[in-house]
Protein backbone atom coordinates (compact mmCIF):
# COMPACT_ATOMS: atom_id res chain seq x y z
CA UNK A 1 0.00 0.00 0.00
CA UNK A 2 1.30 3.53 -1.19
CA UNK A 3 1.08 6.25 1.72
CA UNK A 4 -0.39 9.34 0.06
CA UNK A 5 -0.11 11.65 3.22
CA UNK A 6 1.84 14.19 1.30
CA UNK A 7 0.07 14.13 -1.77
CA UNK A 8 -0.96 17.76 -3.32
CA UNK A 9 -4.41 16.63 -4.98
CA UNK A 10 -5.78 18.93 -7.95
CA UNK A 11 -9.01 18.23 -10.04
CA UNK A 12 -8.97 18.88 -13.91
CA UNK A 13 -9.17 22.82 -15.26
CA UNK A 14 -11.97 21.19 -17.46
CA UNK A 15 -13.99 20.10 -14.34
CA UNK A 16 -16.92 21.77 -13.21
CA UNK A 17 -17.81 23.64 -10.61
CA UNK A 18 -20.82 21.71 -9.73
CA UNK A 19 -18.80 19.27 -8.33
CA UNK A 20 -20.11 16.40 -10.63
CA UNK A 21 -18.45 13.05 -12.00
CA UNK A 22 -14.73 14.17 -11.25
CA UNK A 23 -10.88 12.39 -10.19
CA UNK A 24 -8.45 14.24 -8.70
CA UNK A 25 -5.02 13.81 -9.77
CA UNK A 26 -1.43 13.92 -7.40
CA UNK A 27 1.11 13.52 -9.50
CA UNK A 28 3.73 15.41 -6.22
CA UNK A 29 5.31 12.17 -4.97
CA UNK A 30 8.04 9.88 -6.28
CA UNK A 31 7.57 7.06 -8.50
CA UNK A 32 3.94 7.51 -7.82
CA UNK A 33 0.77 9.08 -9.10
CA UNK A 34 -2.18 8.75 -7.21
CA UNK A 35 -5.97 9.05 -8.34
CA UNK A 36 -9.11 9.53 -6.35
CA UNK A 37 -12.81 10.27 -6.35
CA UNK A 38 -13.02 14.29 -5.74
CA UNK A 39 -16.37 13.08 -4.37
CA UNK A 40 -15.12 10.69 -1.87
CA UNK A 41 -11.46 12.15 -0.62
CA UNK A 42 -10.96 9.73 2.00
CA UNK A 43 -12.05 6.46 0.07
CA UNK A 44 -9.98 4.58 -2.09
CA UNK A 45 -7.32 6.07 -4.48
CA UNK A 46 -5.94 4.28 -7.05
CA UNK A 47 -1.83 4.38 -7.93
CA UNK A 48 0.12 4.09 -10.67
CA UNK A 49 3.48 4.39 -11.69
CA UNK A 50 4.47 8.48 -13.54
CA UNK A 51 5.16 5.90 -16.90
CA UNK A 52 1.85 3.98 -16.98
CA UNK A 53 -0.20 7.21 -16.45
CA UNK A 54 1.95 9.53 -18.99
CA UNK A 55 0.65 6.47 -21.39
CA UNK A 56 -3.37 6.60 -20.68
CA UNK A 57 -3.15 10.57 -20.65
CA UNK A 58 -1.34 10.58 -23.69
CA UNK A 59 -4.15 8.14 -24.89
CA UNK A 60 -7.03 10.15 -24.14
CA UNK A 61 -5.27 13.52 -25.69
CA UNK A 62 -4.71 11.46 -28.79
CA UNK A 63 -8.35 10.22 -28.89
CA UNK A 64 -9.80 13.72 -27.99
CA UNK A 65 -7.64 14.88 -30.93
CA UNK A 66 -9.54 12.35 -33.88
Amino acid sequence: MTDLAGASWRKSTRSGGSGGDCVEVADNLPGVVGVRDSKDPSGPALTFAPATWAAFVGGVKEQRQR
